[in-house]
């Protein structure tokens, strides 16, 4: 299977793309000389990937002929029988077939690579299916699937050998298209139409096409990954929990993206990328803020190996009349390029990381040093306990990866369970996790309104009473005071485990217990839920550094790392290359100038790769920087200790 753009260490850029003139009545309001201009604009500014829509009622424009007293007669394709041809029999209309071949031989004509989301019936707010199946629910109704699977045949067996082709996507956020009833529903559907994709094509990945693949959905991430080739995400921070509660350019915001990908590929074991995201106009973003918005996630992604992102979308479309932007605010200033084709500028962020990418001096970058792998266990809401241990490691400059707790959980030499929600956790999966704790795993976790069981043998503490506090908790950590609030409080002694926090009355809530060859560190607070959905405490006047009690447990930084931080705001990820070199990766997350100190153990600082506006003092094992808002830089050191990198 080619999947030449889905290599690890390697980076593409693209945008979703409706024509500059029209919108979604692209294909009735055929101009190709329009189009042209926009792939000329488009590939002049190193775009290099467009994903496209066949918009599903243009394409399959079914009907059906109706007898008296609405008696079914004849499916036709408007007034005319269905023809009996290839495209016929499938429902295609020839005339918007034959148009989708025009814009893909166009598409080779500047060398943009096309990814085809088949089924489009949902777009920016509205529906576009086949007037056959309008008052069906198109994702369980076996006549809608039995046109579905007719129409993706056809388009895929048609133009397969296309080369401007790269991948086959199910269609655009098909979950918005109808509402299975469980995750069962959504197997079915979703591997009717990849088997009717791969039947006709094997050659190229299938992508889900989804918004939301959580582990609580109905097209849950780790059916997908079975069914699929490649995984998704859309990261707007309008639409997914939790994430539009701080400014665009602060660091929940610009963590958001990489996150969610992270997320996805942890769950799905498949690769993933960004392939919509946006600021959703100037309501949200001025189109300064998006672009430092852009940048920020660009080079996060790109440091995570999240593979690519595609911007939603090309043009503005602010003079169009028609539904959905008639309706839709959002849906009008989404573009890289204005109405008057002028460019904004997160188009300029996407040239130059293009420019970037390309003139990097390796073949690729390659994996970042993972500390830990983070198993959830949230019921309910999976994403915020994610979220929020994601932002607290990369505060505390841990590196993680993610898995289910339902689902095989990777070997590792650190794990985090963060915000225990429930009180049903397997026992045998606890068992085989604290087996390896035994063996001298590290494991971190952190109690929301769950429970464990057995308590004391793995935590070392003994619960003495459960109850709904009155008021909020002062917790002591070090030199740092913290408040929380939960929806419950435990109070505890301390039995085995050595005590790292207390509350006012001298109760522990934080420990650290030798188990077998391992460590158990617990926290009697849902820590992550906390930094995941209350705003402003991550970055800004609000800021709180819960991130210190990560910093806390020492033995969860991997021993390979030779880079400390001295700044949360900075996230960093270190990169092992040739010989004795490393790639350090730093981005600032927020929209203001950030002090940072970075620390080598037994490394030389050797080179800068890339600098965007930082001011750099190095010294023989440290370096001071400056680092403007939203700023990246690109840097190599060396192990002065002869040794080789060893596999991290």
């Amino acid at each position: 299977m080619s999947q030449s753009f889905l290599k690890d260490g390697k980076f593409f850029i693209g945008c979703n793309y409706w024509a500059s003139h029209a919108g979604t009545n692209m294909w009735r309001d055929w101009r190709p000389e329009v189009i042209q201009r926009d792939f000329a604009l488009l590939a002049e500014a190193k775009i290099q990937y467009l994903r496209v829509f066949p918009l599903w009622s243009d394409f399959q424009p079914i009907k059906m002929h109706r007898r008296g007293a609405g008696i079914p007669k004849e499916i036709r394709m408007g007034e005319e029988p269905l023809p009996f041809t290839e495209a016929g029999r499938a429902g295609v209309s020839q005339e918007m077939a034959d148009r989708f071949e025009m814009l893909c031989d166009l598409a080779r004509k500047y060398d943009l690579k096309l990814v085809v989301g088949l089924l489009t019936g949902w777009m920016s707010g509205r529906m576009h299916v086949p007037p056959l199946l309008e008052d069906m629910d198109v994702l369980r109704d076996p006549r809608a699937i039995k046109w579905q699977i007719k129409f993706v045949k056809y388009m895929v067996n048609r133009f397969k050998s296309h080369p401007a082709i790269v991948a086959w996507d199910l269609g655009n956020e098909c979950n918005c298209m109808g509402q299975v009833r469980n995750s069962e529903e959504g197997y079915v559907w979703a591997s009717a139409i990849a088997m009717a994709i791969q039947t006709r094509d094997r050659t190229r990945p299938v992508i889900s096409g989804m918004h939301g693949s959580f582990p609580e959905a109905e097209f849950r991430a780790q059916d997908l990954g079975e069914i699929l080739d490649v995984l998704c995400t859309h990261p707007y921070p309008l639409f997914t929990a939790h994430c539009m509660t701080d400014p665009i350019t602060e660091q929940k915001s610009v963590l958001h993206a990489a996150a969610e990908t992270v997320l996805y590929r942890g769950l799905s074991g498949k690769p993933a990328f960004v392939e919509e995201a946006g600021t959703h106009g100037p309501f949200i973003a001025s189109e300064e803020n998006a672009a430092a918005y852009l940048n920020t996630v660009l080079h996060l992604l790109w440091s995570h190996n999240c593979l690519g992102l595609m911007w939603w979308c090309g043009f503005d479309q602010l003079a169009l009349k028609h539904t959905p932007y008639d309706w839709e605010a959002m849906e009008r200033e989404l573009g890289l390029f204005r109405e008057d084709y002028g460019p904004k500028p997160v188009l300029r962020e996407m040239t130059a990381f293009a420019e970037f990418t390309e003139k990097f001096p390796y073949e690729k970058l390659s994996p970042r040093i993972v500390d830990a792998v983070c198993i959830l266990s949230a019921e309910g809401d999976t994403w915020l306990a994610a979220y929020g241990a994601f932002i607290l490691a990369k505060q505390a400059g841990l590196d993680m990866e993610f898995c289910y707790i339902s689902d095989e959980i990777p070997e590792a030499r650190a794990y985090i369970l963060p915000s225990i929600a429930h009180g049903n956790l397997p026992a045998h999966v606890l068992q085989e996790i604290f087996s390896r704790v035994e063996q001298g795993a590290i494991l971190y976790l952190s109690m929301g309104d769950g429970m464990l069981s057995p308590f004391e043998r793995y935590t070392g503490m003994k619960p003495l009473c459960r109850y709904k506090p009155l008021s909020s908790d002062r917790v002591q950590l070090g030199e740092e005071r913290f408040t929380f609030r939960s929806n419950y409080k435990v109070d505890y002694e301390a039995a085995d485990a050595k005590v790292l926090a207390r509350d006012d009355g001298g109760r522990p809530v934080m420990g650290s217990y030798r188990y077998g060859k391992g460590t158990v560190y617990y926290l009697g607070y849902p820590l992550e839920d906390i930094a995941g959905s209350v705003p402003g405490v991550v970055s800004g006047t609000g800021f709180v550094p819960y991130y210190k009690f990560y910093q806390e447990m020492k033995e969860l930084y991997h021993p390979d790392r030779k880079v400390a931080k001295d700044n949360p705001f900075v996230a960093h990820t270190e990169h092992m290359a040739e010989g004795k070199t490393r790639i350090v990766v730093a981005v600032n997350c927020v929209p203001r100038e950030s002090h940072v100190r970075f620390v080598f153990e037994g490394c030389g600082y050797v080179r800068t790769l890339k600098n965007q506006g930082t001011r750099i003092e190095s010294d023989k094992n440290c370096v001071n920087m400056i680092m403007a808002p939203n700023s990246t830089v690109v840097f190599e050191i060396m192990d002065e200790s002869g040794e080789e990198n060893r596999e991290s």
